[in-house]
């Protein structure tokens, strides 16, 4: 669908480590070379030991737009659900401006139960959560146009998500970037249906980056889904020991492939 450089993000899990942990991966994930350091939008766990160490997802990044000088940041992805949408734009036009320039507003309608029951949210069906981002993403750009000083640049939206009717809509209505997962089939299809959305709304496709998840060998995988259109590849690492092994065989894939 692109044919815009090859990017690697890594997904730096905020769970089972010290803060001082994560400061260390994200300062060598930068180091290694990867294009974009993400976290994710929870307040627990999502394996390992349920009740292990987790930090909150906005407060780091606001670490690592200082910690960090040239990879961009942002979350894989913000819930939703969590904070008002004018206050998630305002939270993003400040980090935008602490880091010059280098956040992604990565969003999703929100998935897992055990935030919103420990937090206080309703949490709803997944027809009403995606209801609530179809919502609140016209109000969050309506702010970004609306705050003193203005962000820095036209920030990035990212929207993770692989419903075929009502995210690839919001994807081809909003998004700069889509972020899915899936095996290379199902990706070949999703890719198809965005497709369509995009050309339903009067949009090129080809404006959309197209992002998955990095698993297996990228000689292997890396290739195929190349091959269909994808250009941003992102590795999950947790703690406590963040192995960025994987990250510097991306990389190099990455940079042998974009020459």
């Amino acid at each position: 669908m692109s044919t815009s450089a090859i990017r690697v993000g890594v997904q730096i899990q905020p769970q089972h480590a010290d803060y001082q942990s994560i400061r260390r991966a994200a300062a060598e994930a930068e180091e290694i070379g990867a294009d974009i350091l993400f976290n994710w939008d929870h307040f627990y766990p999502l394996y390992g030991e349920p009740d292990g160490k987790h930090f909150e997802c906005w407060s780091i990044l606001a670490a690592w737009a200082e910690q960090t000088s040239r990879a961009e940041i942002g979350a894989l992805v913000t819930c939703n659900s969590y904070r008002n949408p004018e206050l998630l734009a305002d939270m993003a036009r400040t980090v935008d401006h602490i880091s010059d320039g280098r956040l992604i507003l990565g969003l999703g309608a929100g998935w897992f139960e055990r935030d919103y029951d420990e937090y206080g949210y309703e949490f709803g069906t997944a027809g009403g959560r995606l209801a609530d981002l179809a919502q609140a993403l016209p109000r969050i750009e309506s702010r970004l146009g609306r705050l003193n000083p203005a962000p820095t640049r036209d920030i990035p939206k990212l929207i993770g998500g692989g419903g075929e009717k009502k995210t690839l809509r919001l994807v081809a209505e909003h998004a700069d970037i889509w972020h899915s997962f899936g095996d290379a089939p199902t990706i070949e299809r999703k890719i198809g249906i965005l497709r369509q959305h995009c050309a339903d709304v009067g949009r090129d496709p080809a404006e959309i980056e197209i992002s998955t998840a990095a698993e297996g060998k990228p000689a292997d995988a890396g290739d195929t889904l190349y091959d269909l259109g994808v250009r941003l590849f992102t590795i999950g690492v947790g703690g406590p020991d963040y192995d960025l092994s994987a990250l510097r065989e991306w990389v190099a894939w990455r940079d042998e492939r974009n020459g």
